[in-house]
């Protein structure tokens, strides 16, 4: 065991355990009712699908709206509002195959499918979805039940695209959607959102279900102790998981996740720009001693972006070691040494979790001469300065990866924001081939071999350096039962949520 390693598990001893088991000797409080009540770590953005890109408004949308695809267990494109057929390399015909009624009672049509793509294409709208739909040249209705999407050029893959939750038409084209928002989806809003609440009903049974926001994990953990919350997902550390499972009444599961961490680089200036320098930021972090002693083995070390399950990714891309004593030699190599350290600012927001995750970084590099300085933001700052490229070092998750779009999305050299979410500038000819190449190819088989390589490539790079894909972890106290969740971490679970009468 290396002396770094055992420093950290030191540090990642819980603190916490005997404060939490003190207030816990209140009384606990009880519902007198049949809501259900989630909490949450944040509020969702917006629940305008058009916009949705946070982790919670994602989910929240997909419970309210109704969509025309949706995925399969190895992320491959399925009918969800419509099947389709490919005319010719750069047109499809969707055919609505069910008719949902939105929950204002009007039916969904064809022409209310057109309205929401049209505006999330509209520039105007500045909608964080219309780069990935850029290569559609129209669409269009060609009676209540069929759409036409006319490409700009052939990709085999442009089902998978439209995955965002349908409006009503007049709702698409307004600027911003009414305070409680109209879907189609099987759960209707009650009340506004706000910075601390929004309540949905199930449409089959009427099941109401309060989404509560309590940002402080402690206090999250307490009110499901207690009985004040019902149920909770993710944004737990893992040393309060394992206290949340020794609580009576109280059910913690997980599951694999997709949700992909990695560290960002600026690769349009300072000395990010040196390969070797991000080579050796890489190999300087021991990414399996934060797993096992830090998240509690409750991820998986993550060497691209696609997890293992999906039919594009790769299992085969090489790991990172942990090499200090030849991150020593590179660093020494781009000029930086004993006196001359490599100064790098790191940008993370104040979550406790994320802060311990920094420091930790912050004692592994500084084992090879690198001296890292960490600011904290809240998400909103912290999230507006990386879009606007003000930043050397910084760390996020993706969350919901599904279609191989996102390799055009975050790498490739036209992606740069605000038109995608290149944030570090990066670009290399043979990447944009590849993603060129791969988005064009009709056999699934060369497509796949197609995006491995191009994995590969990015390894190779490192615009990322690739972290680990955290798990999902869900917890119930006993008042309901029935939930799940999959690889994604969905809330699509609650369509079967039921509450255990007493």
């Amino acid at each position: 065991m290396s002396a770094i390693n055992t420093r950290l598990r030191a540090r990642l001893r819980p603190v916490c355990a005997l404060a939490l088991l003190v207030a816990l000797s209140a009384t606990c409080a009880r519902h007198d009712d049949h809501v259900i009540r989630f909490g949450l770590a944040t509020a969702p953005a917006t629940l305008d699908p058009r916009f949705a890109t946070d982790a919670t408004s994602y989910r929240l949308c997909r419970l309210v709206y109704s969509a025309l695809v949706d995925f399969d267990t190895k992320f491959r494109p399925i009918p969800a509002l419509a099947t389709w057929e490919m005319l010719a390399p750069t047109r499809y015909r969707f055919h609505l195959q069910r008719a949902p009624r939105f929950h204002d009672g009007t039916a969904l049509g064809a022409g209310d499918v057109v309205a929401t793509y049209r505006a999330i294409l509209n520039p105007a709208r500045a909608s964080p979805h219309r780069g990935p739909l850029l290569n559609v040249r129209t669409v269009r209705a060609s009676d209540t039940k069929t759409i036409d999407f006319e490409l700009i050029k052939p990709d085999p893959q442009f089902p998978g695209l439209l995955i965002i939750g349908i409006l009503r038409a007049a709702d698409a084209a307004r600027d911003a959607l009414p305070a409680i928002p109209v879907g189609s989806g099987p759960f209707r809003v009650v009340t506004r959102l706000t910075p601390t609440r929004v309540a949905v009903e199930r449409v089959a049974d009427g099941q109401r279900i309060d989404f509560l926001v309590t940002p402080n994990e402690t206090t999250r953990a307490l009110k499901l102790a207690r009985g004040e919350l019902d149920l909770a997902q993710n944004d737990f550390s893992p040393d309060l998981i394992g206290w949340l499972r020794q609580q009576p009444g109280v059910t913690v599961r997980r599951r694999a996740g997709t949700v992909f961490s990695y560290l960002g680089l600026n690769l349009a200036r300072g000395p990010t720009r040196d390969p070797q320098v991000r080579l050796a930021l890489g190999l300087a972090l021991d990414r399996a001693a934060l797993v096992h002693y830090l998240f509690h083995d409750q991820a998986r070390l993550a060497n691209a972006m696609l997890v293992p399950e999906h039919w594009a990714g790769d299992a085969d891309v090489p790991a990172i070691p942990f090499d200090q004593d030849r991150a020593r030699e590179l660093l020494r190599r781009a000029g930086f040494d004993r006196g001359h350290s490599l100064v790098l600012h790191y940008k993370t927001s104040t979550d406790n979790f994320r802060r311990r995750i920094a420091t930790i970084f912050q004692a592994q590099l500084h084992q090879v001469g690198v001296e890292l300085q960490i600011e904290t933001h809240d998400w909103g700052t912290l999230y507006a300065d990386i879009k606007a490229g003000r930043f050397e070092l910084f760390s996020l998750s993706w969350v919901g990866l599904q279609s191989p779009d996102i390799f055009r999305h975050a790498f490739h050299s036209t992606a740069l924001p605000p038109a995608g979410a290149n944030r570090g500038h990066y670009a290399n000819p043979r990447v944009d081939a590849l993603i060129e190449q791969a988005e064009t190819t009709a056999d699934n088989d060369t497509q796949a071999r197609l995006y491995r390589e191009l994995q590969a490539a990015l390894q190779r790079d490192l615009p990322y350096i690739p972290l680990w894909f955290e798990d999902t972890v869900f917890v119930h106290g006993p008042r309901v039962s029935g939930y799940d969740t999959d690889l994604n971490g969905r809330y699509d679970g609650l369509t079967n949520v039921v509450v255990n009468l007493r």
